[in-house]
């Protein structure tokens, strides 16, 4: 049994998909999914598409590459998360990739996004891209290690991940993990501690092999679990196990 911790089931690609994308979970035994918010224009769509099934569940926030957006005050960021289907606060943190300084808008959304989540005793989702000294010194500047979260689709190095899981942090792992030149990530995966794992698509991006290059949905989480198992020489059913005990230990609003 697995779940998807990552997921944007809301995209259109994927919503217009949906009943066949349901099916498919249910036929690879991928039981919940957490669909990530990005921006708050969609939003209101996300909560509409969650609604109705008790196996998809949302989050609040908006994603640090979206410059040219809606940025929420803290007040209207914690009354969209007292929302019963909102489980997480992000995804947020920091991407350098595309984006050059000055870039305090985006130290100062992510602050934000921090300060929400502990008030309204939430995770943290942190997406961190060409940035992640930054992202663990503003996780610490804002003792965000008081509700902890998930760093989610994690490329960095191990000793990062070992900095994150000080912090509080859960390490996921998406279809990256199954490319053959992700040494780094592979590393990752083979230290990582079972108890601090989660398991992600990350779709409609990132589909793992062999399905790479096409889109992915959350039916596909499972050959990430199966390459972990592979690194960690272990049964893929200690990964399933492991992931999803601790998707609803964190994600703790989730029904089981």
């Amino acid at each position: 049994m697995y779940v998807d911790s990552h997921c944007h089931l809301n995209f259109p690609d994927l919503a217009a998909e949906l009943p066949d994308i349901l099916q498919r979970m249910q036929q690879n035994q991928v039981t919940h999914a957490l669909v990530v918010s990005v921006n708050m224009p969609d939003w209101p769509g996300l909560i509409d598409l969650v609604q109705p099934h008790r196996n998809l569940w949302a989050s609040v926030g908006v994603h640090p590459d979206y410059e040219d957006t809606i940025d929420p005050t803290e007040a209207e960021l914690l009354e969209l998360a007292r929302h019963p289907k909102v489980v997480a606060i992000g995804e947020t943190g920091l991407d350098y990739y595309r984006l050059s300084e000055p870039l305090d808008w985006q130290r100062d959304r992510f602050r934000r996004h921090i300060r929400v989540a502990k008030q309204s005793n939430l995770p943290l989702i942190i997406h961190t891209r060409e940035s992640v000294q930054d992202t663990l010194r503003l996780l610490r500047e804002e003792n965000a290690a008081e509700v902890g979260g998930v760093m989610h689709c994690f490329t960095e190095s191990w000793e990062h991940a070992q900095a994150a899981i000080d912090l509080n942090f859960y390490i996921s792992l998406s279809g990256i993990v199954t490319f053959k030149n992700a040494g780094i990530v592979h590393e990752v995966a083979t230290n990582i501690p079972l108890d601090r794992l989660l398991i992600e698509t990350d779709s409609p991006y990132l589909a793992p092999v062999p399905y790479r290059g096409k889109r992915n949905d959350p039916s596909k989480v499972i050959h990430v679990a199966e390459k972990i198992a592979e690194l960690k020489g272990i049964p893929v059913a200690d990964v399933a196990r492991a992931s999803k005990e601790n998707f609803f230990k964190l994600f703790n609003k989730i029904e089981r």
